[in-house]
């Protein structure tokens, strides 16, 4: 590993925050002599962030702990464009409304990670609808449109990608570039931007507000990269059976979340705790040296570290306690997510297969149904027999809750409604 001289630029490569970089040295020089302000743009395409955005968040959050002042723009604007990278379709356009309301459930995101204020290393957060919103066609075309060339647009992944697969990409998405450049050009005026930060999809539109600030104003910017996750099985991070792993604890409960954790592969253990703990390193190569059930503390200590930080102190506690005393003693555990249903429709029973669905536990009837023939579903800690068996009254356990559990990790309480 390459010693550097600022903190930052140590930091993000001993964490394994680094895919690109476009020119190190010189960051890694400018880095070491004064605050750096540096950006990431997160549209508003959702009412949360998920796990799948985590390590940009805590890329943001890496720059503020190591001195420099992050900026965290919100897509007011873009958004109603659509970034076209990595999608094979256009994305769905969402009305004023539904953006503003996004945008709402974004910003509570970031005030558990970053530290916002008037300080030198205050995050800032911005919307680029400020701007935006406010272009004049013709004269942004005839300021801005002779710094970019269809040629070199058309090299683009988020282009090429598209027409190689021969999907239509819209000449509304092919404006995003231009307008994501525009955003680096406008931050570095505003704020004296000099970085911007993003996924690896992201490459090409920064290295083009790198180009078009440097054509405008004469100005030279930095742009950094970190590598789009996956876990060890290739599988892409953020998703489940169940769904997203949301970043808002209305959207996914903070059990759910720790459990998300806590099922880890052994494989990724070490590298999630250095990019989404604040563990010290030294602790983290100790942690991950683990093996067999010692290893399963390293992820019990990652889950909460986790959570904590996304949901705080009470609730990472609860969550790793919850699992404590389903594992370990067998309770039903209070803490578990929980379905409700109706007195009649116990009265009446409910297949099995479909309570597992509704419970979460599966994405699918069909999917209940292999997991129950594979031994794989219980209720009340007792296997499931019968993918047809109906969940009645019968089945209430001495807690008035039906449990269900698929496999050893996954579990949620069924609660008659009153």
């Amino acid at each position: 590993m390459p010693s550097f001289k600022s903190e930052f630029v140590n930091a993000v490569h001993e964490r394994g925050f680094v895919h690109q970089c476009t020119d190190v040295e010189a960051l890694d020089e400018r880095a070491a002599n004064g605050v750096v302000t540096a950006y990431i743009g997160f549209d508003c395409t959702a009412s949360s962030l998920h796990v799948g955005s985590l390590v940009v968040v805590m890329l943001l959050r890496l720059l503020q702990k190591t001195g420099h002042r992050p900026i965290v723009l919100i897509g007011g604007g873009t958004t109603k464009v659509g970034d076209p990278s990595g999608k094979d379709e256009s994305r769905k356009l969402l009305t004023v409304e539904q953006i503003e309301q996004n945008k709402a459930g974004i910003r509570k995101v970031f005030e558990k990670y970053l530290t916002f204020g008037d300080g030198p290393t205050d995050a800032i957060m911005a919307d680029n609808a400020d701007w935006l919103d406010h272009l004049n066609y013709v004269s942004f075309l005839r300021d801005y449109g002779p710094h970019f060339t269809i040629n070199r647009m058309l090299t683009f992944d988020s282009v090429k990608l598209r027409l190689e697969r021969e999907q239509p990409l819209t000449f509304l998405e092919f404006n995003y570039m231009i307008l994501q450049a525009y955003d680096f050009l406008e931050l570095a005026k505003r704020y004296d931007c000099e970085m911007q930060m993003g996924g690896s999809d992201q490459w090409g539109n920064i290295v083009n507000g790198i180009e078009l600030a440097r054509r405008v104003d004469g100005r030279s910017l930095f742009g950094l990269t970190s590598p789009l996750m996956t876990t060890a099985s290739g599988a892409k991070m953020g998703k489940t059976a169940a769904g997203a792993v949301w970043l808002d604890a209305d959207l996914l409960s903070p059990y759910d979340f720790w459990q998300y954790w806590r099922n880890t592969e052994d494989a990724d253990v070490g590298r999630f705790l250095r990019l989404f703990t604040d563990l010290p390193l030294d602790e983290i190569a100790r942690l991950e040296a683990l093996e067999g059930a010692e290893l399963n503390d390293a992820k019990k200590l990652l889950a909460t570290e986790v959570t904590r930080m996304c949901h705080g102190d009470a609730a990472a506690n609860d969550a790793a306690e919850t699992a404590r005393r389903t594992f370990e003693e067998g309770a039903s555990a209070e803490g578990l997510p929980t379905v409700s249903v109706t007195s009649d429709e116990l009265s009446n029973g409910i297949p099995v297969f479909e309570l597992f669905k509704r419970a979460g536990l599966a994405a699918s009837n069909s999917e209940a149904r292999r997991l129950i023939k594979g031994g794989g579903a219980r209720i009340n800690d007792a296997p499931v027999a019968n993918e047809m068996h109906a969940v009645s009254s019968a089945d209430l356990n001495a807690d008035g809750v039906v449990k269900l559990s698929a496999g050893k990790k996954r579990h949620a309480l069924v609660r008659p409604s009153a």
